[in-house]
């Protein structure tokens, strides 16, 4: 807190600034900024632009938090491999919200979802359902075994970086990969 209670941020109160006069209050910002929000920033600009401030569905992101909360055991072993960029400095999210659908990581720069499944997903029409809608949005999808991932770990990582790198790059149904249609395009603009 600020002066007297206030949430108000004192800037310029240093060494040099007190003695120019320089001295200010500012709201304090909730982004953490030690400067005003710029015109094309933030919710002011979403206004004027007439652009929702969230271009998710309604609740996506509290589902998204909610199933990071309660993560699986399978998912916890691969987040642990993939989180700060430890992949070959590939960077991850876990549960992302994508369209209609929450993917359970994700790489976007690569434009790669990888899902883990368990026994309650074999040959499942809805997946192969939403596979198809994540590809349609330029998303190639990898599927792993929850067992799969238990029995082998380095397997998956070694699957999952030759998708990243693109040596994997047609439908491979036993790897259960599925490239975007998008895919190749990707592959060739990406660094």
């Amino acid at each position: 807190m600020g002066e007297k209670g206030h949430s108000w941020l004192r800037l310029g109160a240093g060494r040099n600034f007190a003695a120019r006069g320089a001295c200010r209050l500012l709201p304090f910002s909730p982004s953490g900024r030690r400067w005003r929000e710029a015109p094309d920033e933030g919710a002011g600009a979403m206004a004027t632009t007439g652009q929702s401030a969230s271009k998710r569905r309604a609740g996506a992101t509290l589902r998204a938090r909610d199933l990071r909360r309660k993560q699986t055991e399978p998912e916890r072993i691969l987040w642990n491999h993939l989180r700060d960029r430890r992949l070959e400095g590939f960077k991850f999210a876990r549960q992302v919200p994508i369209g209609p659908y929450v993917a359970d990581f994700a790489c976007r720069d690569r434009r790669l979802i990888v899902e883990l499944d368990g026994s309650g997903h074999a040959d499942s029409a809805h997946d192969a359902i939403r596979t198809a809608r994540l590809n349609a949005h330029g998303y190639s999808v990898l599927r792993f075994w929850n067992q799969e991932l238990l029995d082998s770990p380095l397997a998956v990582l070694d699957m999952i970086l030759a998708a990243l790198l693109g040596t994997v790059a047609d439908r491979a149904p036993d790897i259960r990969f599925h490239p975007s249609s998008l895919h190749d395009q990707i592959r060739e603009t990406a660094p």
